[in-house]
């Protein structure tokens, strides 16, 4: 199964996800290529999702010569995708073509740059928007970042989505990219999440991006500076 346990995360190694991610990286990829790129990495994560974390059932059908067993996966129906605004919009484009019927959530929420990372290594964050779905015991919640950098902005989704939500089947923060000082703190702070991720990178600059990285998906993928 393409998915591998690293201690601190879940990785996914589908070798179209690896290829995904690669052509992501280069500089030479424009915007819409880069946008689309996300939209098809979102997709293959939600499938490597299904396939690692949920089950399937044996049902009775009809094929128009005779009666047969079949499976179907369980629990599609109870999805909840949290965008994490405004990078996450393609990659969860892609999640939701994996799983149209979710219901979705969005929380706006990004780090304050000009007040930089205090001693600890985290960035102040600035929440705008939430708007977040009602989330049962019986659900596969999806947090989609691209990126998980200090793990500032996601512990600050984390707490909104948790705040006041039962805790669901499968709590599930995805991210293309991961540094090991972000899955570190989130994990520490948020152990009952399941941590997966495409890449873990192998550092943050002194500015707090990923290195190697992606750059700023968001502005890569929405022509911004």
């Amino acid at each position: 199964m393409p998915i591998e346990d690293r201690d601190n995360a879940y990785l996914i190694t589908h070798a179209l996800a690896k290829d995904t991610l690669s052509r992501l990286r280069d500089v030479e990829t424009e915007q819409v290529s880069f946008r689309k790129g996300l939209v098809k990495l979102g997709r293959i994560c939600g499938y490597e999702i299904i396939d690692g974390r949920m089950e399937t059932e044996y049902v009775e059908i009809e094929t128009p010569l005779e009666q047969t067993m079949g499976e179907r996966v369980r629990g599609l129906d109870d999805v909840v995708i949290i965008n994490v605004l405004r990078a996450a919009t393609p990659f969860v484009e892609g999640l939701l073509k994996a799983f149209p019927r979710a219901r979705q959530g969005v929380i706006s929420a990004s780090r304050d740059e000009e007040a930089g990372r205090s001693e600890d290594g985290s960035f102040p964050i600035t929440v705008d928007y939430v708007k977040l779905p009602e989330i049962t015991e019986d659900d596969t919640v999806i947090i989609a970042d691209p990126m998980l950098a200090t793990g500032s902005t996601m512990c600050t989704v984390l707490d909104h989505v948790i705040e006041n939500a039962v805790e669901p089947e499968n709590l599930i923060v995805l991210s293309a990219v991961s540094a090991p000082e972000g899955l570190l703190r989130v994990g520490e702070e948020f152990d009952e999440a399941d941590l997966l991720t495409v890449s873990i990178d192998d550092r943050l600059d002194d500015n707090g991006f990923i290195v190697p990285g992606l750059g700023d998906a968001g502005d890569r993928a929405f022509r911004t500076t």
